[in-house]
């Protein structure tokens, strides 16, 4: 049972990687405009707002396995659309928003921290909650294609999966967040090491090289989980609609007759397919939503 239960919570971590990344990213940037000193309790509040929201999640994806089993596919489509679909929304945002505007977003965060007559713990307390409502989202995500991963397995089997990628990643995740955004402050106090020793110089070289770094390291995050999410939530999609994992199957079998680089070409081919599919689906969902959203709208202010 333990070789069954490691295995399969090494394929579910690998298959919620796309939801990861993103968490990661996403709740590090939960914490701007939160004051320094006030970080890593915002962060401690939001991993226990985790651990809640996960302890509400994995009795109920058990209960759905044992009593609704046939409700597992549609939840993991559901799941993957939606990852298409955010992921799809940050390409939409990136290109239909200024610059401008997300510079004004940040100087309202920053100004929020300077004004004394901002209720600091009022503003903590938001930030919290918006936090802990996204992750409800992201470990609805993670547990359910966790679940995916294990409905065929024993019910203990079932239990001790969940619960252990529930644990490792609210632990892997929030102590990630940790470090990165402390990440800034020792990048900072290592610059303003005082001193002309060699190792002084080399430490005030690798805090000036950590601050530089700092900013390219949440952007990079950010883009690998928001490819993550096209490839993860593409690969549910293409494996759970009828015909399209085996014409997937199909176009790398036949590219891998290329010379020279056919191996290359066919051992590729189904992620790149995965991820195609992916950005295609999150565009029909996003196109969908932004219809009803109007269409909705329209009838509000006819009313």
């Amino acid at each position: 049972m333990l070789d069954d239960v490691s295995v399969m919570s090494k394929v579910a971590a690998k298959k919620t990687a796309g939801v990861l990344g993103d968490d990661l990213a996403l709740n590090a940037q939960q914490v701007t405009g939160v004051n320094a000193d006030r970080e890593l309790p915002v962060v401690w509040a939001v991993a226990l707002g985790s651990l809640k929201n996960k302890a509400i999640l994995v009795p109920a994806a058990l209960a759905i396995s044992a009593f609704v089993p046939w409700l597992v596919t549609p939840l993991l489509m559901v799941g993957g659309a939606f990852l298409c679909f955010e992921g799809f929304e940050k390409l939409a945002h990136r290109f239909l928003h200024a610059r401008a505007e997300d510079a004004a977003h940040h100087a309202e965060l920053a100004q929020a921290v300077a004004d004394p007559a901002v209720d600091m713990k009022a503003f903590e307390k938001d930030k919290i909650q918006g936090a802990v409502r996204t992750d409800f989202i992201l470990s609805a995500e993670i547990i359910a294609i966790t679940l995916g991963t294990v409905a065929d397995a024993p019910l203990g089997t079932q239990v001790a999966v969940l619960t252990t990628i529930a644990l490792l990643m609210t632990v892997g995740v929030y102590g990630f967040v940790a470090g990165i955004v402390k990440l800034d402050d020792g990048g900072l106090y290592l610059s303003r090491k005082a001193g002309e020793g060699g190792l002084r110089r080399l430490q005030r070289a690798t805090g000036r090289g950590i601050l530089a770094a700092a900013p390219w390291l949440m952007k990079s995050l950010s883009v690998l989980g928001t490819a993550a999410m096209f490839l993860v939530g593409g690969g549910i999609l293409t494996h759970g609609i009828p015909g399209a994992h085996d014409v997937i199957h199909g176009a790398a079998h036949a590219v891998g007759g290329v010379p020279a680089i056919g191996p290359v070409l066919e051992a590729v081919a189904p992620t790149v397919l995965d991820g195609v599919a992916g950005v295609i689906a999150g565009a029909l969902v996003l196109a969908g939503v932004t219809a009803v959203g109007k269409a909705l709208r329209l009838v509000r202010a006819r009313a």
